[in-house]
């Protein structure tokens, strides 16, 4: 039996894919994003043990409720505990809900591969373009994160995109182009969402005596998302 270490839920979630949605974010990140709005989620065996039976029981009373959405197991960085999220998933189409990953990519695929052939969609957080930057930004290379959009492409597993647009950072227009550029070939793509940085998460991050990088970082204005929406054919 295997056991998933959960964060927290929300039971009507609006923004993590199709429809209305009960999210599961899993506790645990290899990933450190300068900013990350829950710092909390980083360290995996803590908050909530369960197995998936548990976990399917607790949604269930939400069925008809999320029955034009589903489910989304998000973080943290869910796949960190790839075998949990295969079985949740296979307990979630034995009782016909659809299901999504919200992943950074960023496990390899050698563990990660059978949870996302399971799933229904893949919610895929591109974080940096450049790999240096990417490392500057995360502590992590996108290495993984481009091959699992890649193997998405090669099952033909249907994918949205996310990605923050952080000023100083990635709400560059160079790198924005080139990002888009690069979208253009996949047909698995169904959806790409440009992200404003925010800092609602923020105080978390005093909260757990951490130094957050990012202070002296407005979010960007409403011109500023408009002209990368754009550079993507966003409206």
């Amino acid at each position: 039996m295997t056991y998933g270490y959960i964060h927290s839920y929300e039971s009507f979630g609006a923004l993590d894919g199709p429809g209305i949605r009960f999210v599961v974010f899993l506790s645990g990140c290899p990933l450190q994003c300068l900013y990350c709005h829950n710092p909390d989620t980083w360290i995996q065996n803590t908050k909530i043990k369960t197995t998936a039976d548990e976990l399917i029981a607790k949604v269930l009373p939400y069925k008809n409720f999320i029955s034009n959405g589903g489910v989304t197991i998000s973080g943290g960085e869910p796949l960190l505990q790839a075998d949990f999220c295969e079985e949740f998933i296979l307990s979630c189409k034995r009782n016909d809900i659809h299901t999504a990953i919200d992943t950074s990519g960023i496990i390899p695929l050698d563990i990660s591969k059978k949870a996302i052939e399971f799933a229904d969609l893949i919610l895929l957080d591109i974080k940096e373009i450049d790999e240096e930057d990417c490392i500057k930004l995360t502590g992590k290379s996108n290495k993984n994160t481009f091959a699992t959009l890649e193997y998405c492409e090669q099952i033909n597993k249907p994918v949205w995109i996310r990605h923050v647009l952080l000023p100083q950072y990635t709400l560059k227009e160079d790198k924005l182009k080139r990002l888009a550029e690069y979208l253009k070939g996949f047909s698995c793509i169904k959806k790409i969402e440009l992200l404003p940085y925010h800092v609602m998460g923020k105080y978390k991050w005093k909260e757990l005596c951490m130094p957050y990088a990012l202070e002296d970082i407005d979010p960007p204005t409403d011109k500023e998302v408009a002209d990368a929406k754009a550079i993507f054919g966003l409206t």
